[in-house]
Formats: C-alpha cells, sequence, structure tokens
C-alpha cells in the first residue's frame, strides 16, 4: 500500500522527464478504444511499469501503456487500459494513475467503459453518458484515506457542463447518445439475470465493472469528470444466450469508433473556440 500514499507524484515526474507539457486532460480508455491512443501526436508511450505506482493490468485487450501528446491540438494523458477492482481486490488500484493527473496539472478526466446494457432499445454498438452511478460494488476506493478528503460529495460526480458539451457536440454530429445510470459491480464474473432484473429496478441502465472507483478518486483529486459506456451486450438473460469477454471484445469496436469520433469534437470544440469548457472550480 505504500505506492498508493505517493497519490501520483513520483509518476508524474517521471512523466515530465519524458515528456513536459502543459496537460489539459487525461482520457482512460476501455475495450476497443486503442486506437484513439494510436491516433495522439508528438506522442510519448511509457509502460505502466516504468511509472512508480501504475498497476499494470492483466486484462486481454487492455495495452497497459500511458500516451503523452496532443490530440486535435489539445495537452492529453491517454491511458491505454486501466486495472481493474477484479484483478486484486483493491478499489484503490488506480489511486496514483488519478493523482498523476492532479500533479501533471490536468483539470479532467473523461472516462470509457465497455457495459451491458440493461434496455433492448439501447443495444450493442450504443453509446450512453453517464448522469450517475450506483455503487453496487459496496467498495470504495478512499476507505483508509486518513484526511477528511475522504468525504467527497459526489451529487454532481459527472460534471453537468461537459455534459451538456457533449450533449450538443453528438447532437450536430448525428451521434446517437443515450444518457443514464451506470451500476458498478465488483466482477469479474457477469451479472445472473436476478441481478440484472434488481438493477434495472434500482433505476440502473447499463451495468459494468469499472469506473465507479476512478470517478470518486477523480473527485477526491478535484477534478471534473465525464464518463461513457460503450455498450458491448444486453444484460444476462435479456437475450438466452450467455455473455462472455470474446463478446465485449467482438463488439466495442462498434461504438468505439463513434466515441472516438465525439472525444475528439470535444477536443476539437475546446482548442478551435479557445473555450475555458469551462475550467474553473468544479
Amino acid at each position: 500500500m505504500a505506492a498508493l500514499r505517493d497519490d501520483g507524484s513520483a509518476a508524474a515526474a517521471r512523466v515530465r522527464l519524458r515528456r513536459d507539457a502543459p496537460y489539459r486532460l487525461g482520457i482512460v480508455l476501455g475495450s476497443g478504444l486503442g486506437p484513439l491512443a494510436d491516433a495522439v501526436e508528438d506522442a510519448v508511450t511509457i509502460p505502466y511499469a516504468d511509472l512508480p505506482g501504475l498497476p499494470v493490468s492483466k486484462v486481454s485487450a487492455h495495452a497497459g501503456s500511458l500516451v503523452a501528446g496532443r490530440l486535435e491540438g489539445v495537452e492529453v494523458l491517454v491511458f491505454s487500459g486501466r486495472s481493474h477492482f477484479y484483478e486484486a481486490g483493491d478499489a484503490a488500484v488506480m489511486r496514483n494513475a488519478v493523482g498523476m493527473l492532479k500533479h501533471l496539472g490536468c483539470e479532467g478526466v473523461i472516462l470509457t467503459n465497455a457495459a451491458g446494457s440493461l434496455h433492448p432499445e439501447m443495444g450493442p454498438g450504443s453509446l450512453m453518458m453517464l448522469d450517475d452511478h450506483i455503487n453496487f460494488s459496496g467498495e470504495n476506493p478512499l476507505i483508509g484515506e486518513a484526511t477528511d478528503g475522504r468525504f467527497v460529495g459526489m451529487t454532481t460526480a459527472y460534471d453537468l457542463l461537459w455534459r451538456a458539451a457533449f450533449e450538443r457536440l453528438a447532437g450536430e454530429a448525428g451521434i446517437p447518445l443515450a444518457r443514464g445510470v451506470y451500476m458498478w459491480f465488483s466482477g469479474p464474473s457477469f451479472e445472473t439475470p436476478a441481478e440484472i432484473r434488481m438493477a434495472r429496478i434500482l433505476g440502473a441502465d447499463a451495468v459494468g465493472m469499472s469506473t465507479v472507483p476512478e470517478a470518486i478518486l477523480a473527485r477526491f483529486f478535484g477534478l471534473r469528470v465525464a464518463a461513457f459506456s460503450n455498450i458491448t451486450n444486453l444484460g444476462a438473460g435479456m437475450t438466452g444466450d450467455e455473455l462472455s469477454h470474446q463478446e465485449t471484445k467482438d463488439m466495442a469496436p462498434v461504438g468505439a469508433k463513434k466515441l472516438e469520433k465525439l472525444i475528439r469534437r470535444f477536443l476539437r470544440d475546446l482548442q478551435d473556440q479557445g473555450r475555458a469548457l469551462p475550467f474553473t472550480s468544479p
């Protein structure tokens, strides 16, 4: 746990040695979004293993490297893959990674994930922007934090102004964008049909195994947050078919192309119009 107490400062120092720049945004890529990392210009790729305190994911389809550079003219730090709670039972596994963004001057982070839909009309290939989440796992990355900073307000965990901006940009680009509530299950097994029925009753629109810990950590570090689910399947029991990780990997690129386009428009809007969008105090 000693590495977690560092809160990313050592990793930030290592990044500055490789590429020092006025970074503005972090982007965490879920399954299928690898091509976005490949599009970063003036890029320096740093394996997580070379950054103190950053975990190396063992999940297939997650590259495990940080790409520092410019995307649509904006200085970004792109996480190509992430570690999950289910890999080692540690909800704070991404604490250093998120803290590193703050140490490098970022003012916000865009989180993405692959998720299962609870609505037949929001099928595979759809995009859902998170309005809120339900932490069904009961785990929290701030357990053990000694300061009063652990009492993080989550009323507007997902930034209202960013959500409005993404909705506007999606409309202008003709990209269908649903909005809803994401429920975090610990994984790694998929949910049961009974759990999917429960999730729907409790008000969830999609389910998955990530994102919520990073959102909590981002708010702890004072970062703005936007998050998106790339829908890869319908929930257990909704089709009669068994779920699999292979299905996630096969379907992820479909929605990922739309999400990449939306994120690039967001960054271009930031750069072309000189907007502070709106990087005032969260």
